[in-house]
């Protein structure tokens, strides 16, 4: 079988079952495990993903608007790789090719490969999403392994996690502010504290730093989508917001690495709740780091 990936969470979903070997393309955001950089790319976007977040954000409101793609797939690339199979989603036209484009593309080519449109909104839906794929790559007893592996890990986090119950704020992007949801809050509960952005399976809010105060949230996580710490540590520095800023330095504030651990919808969101676990617990974790705005000791 040769499979098509268009999303990072498809494509550690196909490592993890054990199934490398299958891929033959992948989205140009796919970068984990390693082995997969070296793959033919088969989506571009004409977004400058370098540029300040508030200047991403700008580009990709200007995009939709105008009825343009934020994410394209290189139609010649995928037709000489000849997919059997095709895995897109249809969470976030932002993160992925648009389903129907993807379902026309297939249409196209001969003989057409089979797409596979992955759904997560929380955790169930990632452990059936992980299922289909293994399903569609014949690997059904590796994917039930996989999801009873991580329910296991996630379980033993939330009996270790008993005692007070911190209030957590996590934010997903910072100009403008966005709180995560989807999966993001039962991560925090498995970790021991509160998601007070979000509840499971809400779609990712937008929100202004004036009314999060009011919350009374305990600490803040920083949770960038697509972006890893260092990337989020220079977005938290060049910020000028004057509510962010003294918000910030009255709370703990801890960055975790969103393009790894939480934006993601597949294996590694467990890890991303021992990272949470580690930031109430105030310890940084390869892929956390605590941060302490400018002039704060």
């Amino acid at each position: 079988m040769r499979v098509v990936s268009l999303l990072p969470a498809a494509t550690e979903i196909v490592a993890a079952l054990g199934d490398l070997r299958l891929l033959v393309g992948v989205s140009h955001e796919c970068d984990f495990p390693p082995e997969v950089r070296k793959l033919p790319r088969v989506t571009t976007t004409p977004v400058d993903v370098d540029a300040p977040s508030a200047i991403i954000d700008a580009e990709v409101s200007r995009l939709r608007s105008s009825g343009k793609p934020v994410i394209g797939v290189d139609a010649e690339q995928l037709r000489s790789l000849a997919p059997d199979l095709i895995i897109t989603q249809d969470l976030c036209e932002v993160c992925a090719v648009s389903d129907g484009e993807v379902h026309r593309l297939a249409a196209a080519l001969s003989p057409a490969p089979t797409v596979l449109s992955l759904r997560a909104r929380d955790l169930v839906g990632i452990w059936s999403d992980i299922r289909s794929v293994g399903v569609a790559l014949d690997a059904e007893d590796e994917a039930e392994e996989l999801v009873l592996g991580l329910k296991t890990r996630l379980r033993r986090l939330r009996s270790s996690s008993q005692g007070r119950t911190q209030g957590v704020l996590c934010v997903e992007w910072l100009e403008p502010l966005y709180l995560a949801g989807h999966w993001v809050p039962e991560l925090v509960e498995a970790a021991g504290g509160k998601d007070l952005g979000a509840v499971a399976g809400s779609h990712s809010a937008r929100r202004e730093w004036q009314e999060i105060r009011s919350l009374g949230a305990d600490l803040i996580i920083i949770m960038l989508c697509g972006f890893g710490v260092d990337r989020a540590r220079a977005e938290l520095e060049r910020m000028t917001n004057r509510e962010a800023q003294d918000l910030m330095r009255t709370l703990p504030v801890w960055i975790l690495d969103g393009n790894a651990y939480t934006s993601r919808p597949g294996p590694r969101v467990v890890d991303g709740a021992l990272r949470i676990h580690s930031a109430l617990a105030g310890e940084a974790a390869p892929g956390l780091q605590e941060w302490l705005p400018a002039g704060v000791c």
